[in-house]
């Protein structure tokens, strides 16, 4: 066995040449004016955030639902969708990814109502490949949902959800408030329609029948496994029951149901941001209000077309409908990367520190309140604006640069911020990003849950952002709180020595997270947990110096691989190393090479992989303001310390 001082400089296989200072201020300096020269006028950074084709097509269909058809738009979103077909004929969930069958035929059925004829070779090869993999009959339960508000398969292809749901006590297995906030505002407004049963106005009267295998009016069995346990076949025979007696529920109890969840609705509206802040949630708002006869000038339901507008992303030839905004989590990520490259004494450091002070959640209980009664406000929402439901993960990034910052006048937000953190750890010692113990497994397996992604429950990448913001704060009174955190985050590592990313890809993701939150808690760097999860970093480093990792390591692809290093997880991977003690080592500098060598002259980086998730197996993400922020802050951060000589990481992000 070798010492335990050993273990501090695993061997490699490649050397690496010193890094250049001087070339390596100069990329820093690039860098940072690059992302400076994106800064908007008020302080704050927003850059476009991408999904698949699902929230375009969904959005095209919206139009044709409420007939409120604008052709050149449209066109234009029709570009967007031929542009990322891939060459298995359908579409992917992420760049250069596997045919994704109910991404391929939302998209499909959007560019034929645009107009694209069914025998063009596009919509041939896309009709192919979606037939081959069984057709459109396989697609999951929010695609099937689509496809009945249409006509294109009767509302027995959907699980019985009905919305008397709004009228179950807290107690009850299935309630609202054991589900997620993004499946609280997505689900009500669509248990309207579930109840109502609306169908498009289609002018056009555009069909998909022919994407079935087979016809839809005779599939008798829509609700089917494989089941992931006994709990699926149980809820599977809940569904078989809830069909019998649905039709039989009183009159006057839907019609409570139904003015409950509107209320819901409107209370939460939340102006042009939206329900939820996020697409599906808005989308559904808007056909909840059409279909209860509300006029399109009323506010309620101006407002909600309004927020569904304004994620729409228009260029020159072509344009696409952004899922949500991210502009906190952009500028709490920028603001960290110029503080590193920086210091934190600049004019657009304060500037964005005071945009987002302003945007702090004090004034609204949210939804989380109903697992932490008692528990103030304090927390910072992932988009603009989005009251009841401030995001665990913003606030912790969002605490630990005010802190960084040093402005007195932000003492009272960070105050607040650590009181409700603290206040959202779950039992078992983790946090999750918008709940609390937000973990009753049970309804994955419901038969509306195909996603597997209904809740919310303490994830390792978000323990570790709040572990390392109250180390960062260090608190004595916090200790407790710091080592259950700690405690939860061991009990995670894998076996090889990662941790998982729940909010960005994958492993990497996870470990940097986590290595970040064991170094700011006071682990040492000998510590076995530390030394497991250097050694699978350095394990997974590409020929190129560079790392890179599939979305497919959400599923059976290896963890932390890929066919192509990115930028943002090679900066993860090395802000992962240098957190663990490792500033020092070859790989670190070869890492360092790489990101230098693969910046453009303008002092930024080109990322088509997606390097983040918003349900894993299901909905991804590229955040495009990723190749900026993360190897800026990497890079700054190696010439730090090598400057100072130093090889601890003073701060916990």
């Amino acid at each position: 066995m070798p010492a335990e001082t050993d273990l501090l400089t695993p061997p490699v296989a490649h050397a690496a040449p010193p890094v250049d200072l001087e070339a390596l201020t100069d990329a820093v300096d690039r860098a940072g004016q690059a992302l400076r020269g994106h800064q908007q006028a008020d302080g704050h950074w927003v850059f476009e955030l991408e999904a698949d084709a699902t929230i375009p097509a969904e959005y095209v269909l919206l139009e044709h639902f409420l007939d409120r058809i604008e052709p050149a738009l449209q066109a234009k979103i029709g570009v967007y969708l031929r542009g990322i077909q891939g060459s298995h004929g359908g579409w992917p969930l992420f760049h250069g990814g596997r045919f994704d069958v109910s991404a391929s035929v939302k998209a499909y059925y959007a560019l034929k109502a645009i107009g694209d004829p069914p025998d063009a070779p596009h919509m041939a090869r896309a009709r192919e490949a979606i037939l081959a993999h069984g057709g459109a009959e396989q697609s999951n339960v929010f695609t099937r949902a689509l496809l009945a508000l249409f006509g294109q398969v009767p509302w027995r292809a959907v699980p019985v959800m009905p919305v008397e749901i709004m009228l179950l006590p807290r107690w009850f297995p299935f309630h609202l408030s054991k589900v997620s906030y993004w499946t609280r505002t997505v689900l009500v407004p669509l248990l309207v329609l579930m109840a109502l049963k609306p169908r498009a106005r289609n002018p056009r009267g555009v069909s998909c029948a022919e994407l079935f295998q087979t016809p839809p009016e005779i599939i008798r069995h829509w609700i089917k496994g494989p089941y992931r346990s006994r709990w699926g076949r149980f809820f599977k025979s809940v569904d078989a029951a809830l069909r019998r007696v649905e039709p039989r529920f009183a009159p006057e109890r839907r019609q409570k149901a139904i003015e409950r969840a509107r209320q819901f609705v409107i209370e939460r509206l939340n102006g042009e941001d939206g329900l939820g802040a996020i697409y599906p949630a808005m989308a559904n708002a808007v056909m909840m209000f059409d279909t209860l006869g509300v006029p399109p000038d009323d506010p309620d339901a101006a407002i909600a077309w309004a927020s569904v507008r304004k994620l729409l992303t228009i260029g020159k030839d072509r344009a696409y409908c952004q899922p949500c905004f991210s502009p906190i989590w952009d500028t709490s990520l920028a603001g960290h990367a110029l503080a590193e490259a920086e210091g934190v004494a600049v004019p657009s450091l304060d500037a964005a520190c005071e945009w987002l002070k302003l945007r702090q959640v004090n004034d609204v209980v949210g939804d989380w309140a109903d697992a932490r009664p008692g528990t103030p406000p304090g927390g910072w929402a992932f988009q603009y604006n989005n009251p009841h439901y401030p995001d665990v993960d913003d606030t912790a990034v969002v605490g630990m640069l005010l802190h960084r910052n040093g402005n007195p006048a932000h003492v009272g937000s960070i105050a607040r911020a650590r009181i409700w953190v603290i206040g959202m750890q779950s039992r078992n010692g983790g946090w999750g990003a918008f709940d609390a113990d937000n973990d009753h497994d049970y309804l994955n397996h419901i038969p509306f849950a195909d996603h597997g992604a209904l809740l919310d429950p303490p994830t390792a990448d978000v323990t570790a952002r709040c572990v390392s913001f109250l180390a960062q704060l260090d608190h004595p009174e916090d200790a407790p709180a710091i080592a259950r955190g700690v405690e939860y985050l061991l009990r995670e590592q894998e076996a090889e020595g990662s941790w998982f990313g729940r909010w960005g890809t994958n492993y990497i993701y996870g470990t940097w997270s986590v290595l970040c939150a064991l170094n700011a808690a006071g682990v040492s760097p000998k510590d076995k947990a530390v030394r497991r999860a250097v050694d699978w970093l350095l394990s997974v480093q590409r020929e190129d110096g560079g790392w890179g990792e599939d979305e497919e390591s959400y599923a059976d692809a290896p963890h932390g691989c890929y066919h192509e290093s990115t930028p943002s997880q090679t900066a993860w991977a090395l802000l992962g190393l240098m957190a663990a003690g490792e500033s020092k080592h070859p790989a670190v500098a070869r890492g360092v090479a790489y990101l230098m060598a693969t910046q453009t002259v303008a002092g930024e980086w080109s990322e088509l992989p997606y390097t983040a998730v918003g349900f894993p197996r299901v909905f991804y993400l590229r955040y495009h303001g990723y190749k900026l922020f993360f190897p800026l802050l990497a890079l700054a951060r190696y010439r730090n310390l090598q400057r100072a000589n130093a090889g601890r990481v003073a701060f916990g992000f």
